[in-house]
């Protein structure tokens, strides 16, 4: 008598609207609010063209929730767009879209990992950043809950850091300097920049398998965290803008500290623990999104089999989050900060163009598909030169893996 196929082992639905919540805006609210206001101030040009380009990255991140939230009601599986790509369009196009998913993200990791000791070690940046990815990889190995927890934790403390150093900066001095014409092609190139601050409210789609009643849950918790995360952003902008001026945000490394340092230098230590805290939550958000990721593409053989293992005490993606971690850690040794911020942006606006594109197969004449599709390929091709021959040399690097696995499953099919 043949024996039975094993059942694929599955995650636990535990995450309600709040949760949901709580993780989109621990992802969104996180390093790229410390970090990206100085290179795209200076793509920009000038203040009205940084909030120009604050304004586009939020109008794609709209189209790009939209389009996320209806497919992962549909398709409420761990992967996100891979998923998506794959059903809707081609197992190429899901492909792509999940491996520039992993490379983006596993890169922006490794970068959230080393401002997070650079903030708050910066004698020894890598070692608390080697600590650190240990440490919440061990979290996320503990069960999603305990995930949504300490990114609620996270997002909390964020805010609040934020909320002080506005309230700090509006009770400042004035003293905006003025930084020439602006960029039109350059608005472009910002907007890529501050992309990167609104990319984690995807982190909801990849975890759809682990949502309860997705159909509802994912739609409102998408665009309630982006909502949110737009607002904060838009007071932060303007806050550096009035204080600062564009010229001095455009040269800083750290605007948020500086911009505490012109209005209120007795915060400025708070606001260095704040960005640590902040950094944190996203680094927590972004294994877990990485190791749900590598789990559909394992589950698919588009990936070593083997990551598709799932504990049965805690119902997590087990192999997978501890391969992410690994490969983390790898770059925490090796990668250089800088340009990291462009590859990544580069790398998750193909995936969100992959997704855009899935969405407009539901309604042709549905028009933000559209909008975020065309967006998406606009702003990438936008970013620096090396961003995207670094980001078309992944994908090529993914198409050659594809075509392996591709042929492999043709011939095990023909046995």
């Amino acid at each position: 008598m043949p024996t039975p196929p094993r059942e694929r082992p599955t995650l636990q639905r535990r995450l309600g609207l709040p949760s949901a919540i709580a993780i989109g805006l621990a992802s969104m609210l996180g390093a790229g609010v410390f970090a990206v206001w100085g290179p795209a101030a200076l793509a920009a040009g000038s203040g009205p063209g940084l909030l120009a380009a604050l304004t586009i990255a939020g109008c794609i991140a709209y189209c790009n929730a939209r389009s996320s939230a209806r497919l992962a009601a549909l398709y409420p599986q761990a992967g996100g767009a891979y998923v998506y790509g794959n059903r809707r369009l081609h197992p190429a196009a899901g492909f792509a879209a999940g491996w520039a998913f992993l490379v983006g993200k596993t890169a922006s990791a490794a970068a959230m990992a080393l401002t997070l000791g650079a903030y708050l070690l910066p004698e020894h940046p890598r070692a608390l950043a080697a600590a650190a990815v240990v440490a919440f990889c061990a979290i996320n190995l503990l069960g999603v809950k305990r995930t949504a927890l300490a990114s609620a934790v996270f997002a909390a403390i964020t805010l609040a850091v934020l909320a002080l150093i506005v309230i700090a900066g509006f009770a400042g001095p004035v003293a905006a300097q003025p930084l020439g014409d602006t960029h039109y092609w350059g608005v472009l190139t910002a907007a890529g920049f501050i992309f990167f601050a609104f990319a984690g409210y995807a982190r909801i789609a990849t975890l759809g398998e682990e949502v309860v009643d997705p159909e509802r849950t994912i739609p409102r918790a998408v665009p309630i965290a982006l909502g949110i995360t737009f607002a904060v952003y838009l007071l932060v902008a303007v806050t550096a803008l009035s204080v600062l001026g564009a010229g001095t945000l455009a040269a800083s490394t750290a605007p948020l500290a500086d911009l505490a340092g012109a209005s209120a230098p007795a915060i400025k230590p708070v606001v260095a623990i704040g960005a640590g805290v902040a950094v944190a939550g996203v680094l927590l958000s972004l294994l877990a999104g990485i190791g749900r990721t590598a789990l559909a593409m394992a589950r698919d053989r588009r990936l070593p089999g083997g990551l598709a293992a799932v504990s049965q005490r805690f119902r997590v993606p087990w192999a997978a989050e501890l391969a992410a971690s690994a490969l983390v850690l790898i770059l925490v040794s090796t990668m250089d900060l800088a340009g990291a911020i462009g590859f990544s942006s580069f790398c998750v606006l193909v995936y969100y163009a992959v997704a855009n594109a899935s969405a407009v197969t539901l309604d042709r004449r549905a028009p933000l598909p559209w909008l975020g599709l065309a967006g998406c390929l606009l702003v990438a091709a936008s970013l620096p030169p090396a961003s995207v021959l670094g980001g078309l040399a992944v994908l090529a690097v993914g198409a050659v893996w594809f075509a392996i696995t591709e042929r492999r499953a043709r011939t095990a099919n023909a046995a």
